[in-house]
């Protein structure tokens, strides 16, 4: 009997109070839940240090935690000797930011308190800090203003929000960040197809002159001992990738989801996610008239549901050396119980219920990683594999073979010749048809954006890097970048033609970038940013060359 809508959320719901339930059983908590935004300066702050063998750092699946952060600092701050000036310097800076997380929190008798615009006890400028019985409440605006010049750009982007996070109990933790931006002048990127930057959603496409987005991340977490469940809008990024991330990126905007983090030992860590994504696509069957035409139509829009469920587990092999394992599948038309489970093998699910019939299943992916910090002193290494489809009994055979997959390698060294000096270098290779797929809504994608590479498939990318801290907090950053670019394609091609289309078929453009970046962060979230972009590209399809040169000038605050 085919199981209602309602059945399965009713069904999804009492699996989390289960789980919510369960913990309430184990050991008093150690590490409440903030999600901290994955592009903050701390993240390369201690991936360094993890790369010179300081400290044990986790960051192949992010955001992490504020708590995570403060512990992986406080672990730093014990190994001060090992650090240089510059080191101990940015530790003090950082530890303004997050010492608050290793306090507990207020007791139960705390009186009820608030503060505006005063310093905490770590110096750090607050706007608001609220404290009661068991309760914290921290409040500061977000404030962004930037100029982009360069080949027929005359941009100006502004930006307003707010960004709060707090923690209630011993359990729970929360957090909302708000941003609404403008960009106006000529030379805005409407699209943001070809570009790292992460894709936008315009409120009102028919304005020519300006365009205005938001962005929003926030969740509600729960979280004992070695573990944690959340609830939210944020992204979700797996993998390393200096250049792109293959698995999965920023690229796409933040999705709702609900996220299970669960560390049974210490060797061991497992990541579970559901993802309601955005097809783009209207369900017809649905749609249906709302008897009036003030917007032009008498149709209520309603679009084909979109999900995606993935889990990974990361092995800690041996010091400095992870090994991580991950299935993924994106699932369409209605939400299914048996992708809510964390353990689920996905794809061996997604055959029965489906009975292996590629018309009514799921698009599955499978992915790996290795990586090995320090192990050759203050040397980072590692390849990522993104399985889309392939015969393994036809892997090395040039006519039967379906090798869509990916790969990236990489590896840097840092303290190169001068300290804070590292140097970089990462080749990714995509194969054509890959995130690809025959039903458009199980496509690996999320309002039009590509949720691994940006760069879609088809391409291979070779990236060097500098980076470079001359003094504390201010950041430089050289990168040499080359790719080629093949076209996508057809279904029919993807799926019938044998032997495949080969590596770069149809190739559409070959461009050379160079980019160089300062950044200067002189108070806790207040960055003062520069850039330089040239790029340039050979079209095959026009035979036309052509070099774009951007600037941009700007500030941040609250990010």
């Amino acid at each position: 009997m085919p199981i209602s809508h309602r059945t399965y959320y009713q069904k999804a719901f009492a699996w989390v109070a289960c789980c919510m339930l369960a913990s309430l059983f184990t050991k008093p908590l150690q590490a409440q839940v903030v999600w901290e935004y994955q592009q903050k300066e701390v993240y390369n702050y201690l991936a360094r240090m993890a790369q010179k063998g300081i400290i044990r750092f986790d960051d192949n699946i992010k955001p992490l935690s504020r708590k995570y952060i403060a512990d992986c600092l406080d672990s730093l701050s014990h190994k001060n000797s090992l650090l240089s000036a510059t080191e101990k310097k940015e530790l003090v800076f950082y530890y303004q930011e997050y010492g608050n997380e290793l306090t507990g929190g207020p007791a139960e008798n705390q009186p009820e308190q608030v503060k505006f615009l005063k310093p905490d006890p770590y110096k750090r400028w607050r706007m608001v800090d609220a404290k009661a019985s068991n309760i914290t409440l921290v409040a500061d605006p977000v404030f962004t203003a930037a100029t982009i010049q360069g080949s027929g750009k005359n941009v100006l982007q502004t930006s307003s929000g707010l960004s709060i996070y707090g923690y209630a109990g011993k359990h729970f933790g929360f957090h909302a960040y708000y941003n609404d931006i403008t960009e106006s002048g000529p030379g805005f990127d409407s699209t943001r197809q070809n570009t790292p930057e992460t894709g936008i959603i315009r409120k009102d496409p028919s304005v020519k002159t300006s365009q205005n987005y938001s962005q929003f991340r926030g969740s509600i977490s729960y979280s004992w001992k070695n573990g944690s469940i959340s609830f939210g809008q944020d992204y979700l990024l797996w993998g390393y990738g200096e250049a792109g991330k293959i698995v999965l990126s920023d690229k796409a905007p933040a999705a709702p989801y609900i996220r299970f983090d669960y560390q049974p030992f210490s060797w061991l860590k497992f990541n579970y996610a559901n993802i309601w994504l955005s097809s783009n696509l209207v369900d017809s069957a649905r749609t249906y008239s709302t008897g009036n035409i003030i917007y032009g139509t008498d149709q209520r829009i309603l679009f084909i549901p979109k999900y995606m469920a993935t889990h990974s587990i990361l092995i800690k092999a041996s010091k400095g050396l992870d090994i991580s394992a991950g299935e993924s599948i994106i699932y369409s038309d209605r939400m299914d119980i048996g992708y809510l489970i964390p353990v689920m093998l996905f794809k061996v699910y997604d055959n029965i219920v489906n009975n292996s019939n590629i018309q009514s299943g799921s698009n599955g992916q499978i992915f790996l990683q290795i990586s090995s910090r320090n192990q050759l002193p203050k040397t980072l290494l590692y390849s990522t594999l993104f399985i889309d489809e392939i015969r393994l009994s036809t892997i090395f055979n040039k006519i039967n073979s379906r090798n869509q997959l990916g790969v990236t390698f990489g590896g840097s060294v840092t303290d190169a010749i001068i300290p804070y000096l590292t140097v970089g270098v990462e080749y990714t290779r995509v194969n054509p048809f890959v995130y690809s797929n025959l039903i458009p809504a199980q496509t690996y994608t999320s309002h039009g954006y590509n949720m691994g590479d940006w760069m879609g498939n088809n391409f291979d990318r070779l990236t060097y890097t500098l980076k470079y801290t001359p003094f504390p907090r201010f950041k430089c950053l050289l990168n040499y970048q080359t790719s080629r670019k093949g076209g996508p394609g057809t279904i029919v091609q993807q799926y019938l033609q044998q032997p495949q289309p080969p590596f770069l078929f149809d190739l559409q453009n070959k461009q050379k970038q160079i980019h160089a970046s300062i950044s200067y962060e002189c108070l806790n979230n207040l960055n003062l940013n520069a850039y330089f972009t040239s790029v340039s590209l050979n079209n095959i399809a026009t035979s036309q060359k052509t070099t774009t040169n951007t600037f941009s000038l700007g500030f941040t605050y609250g990010l």
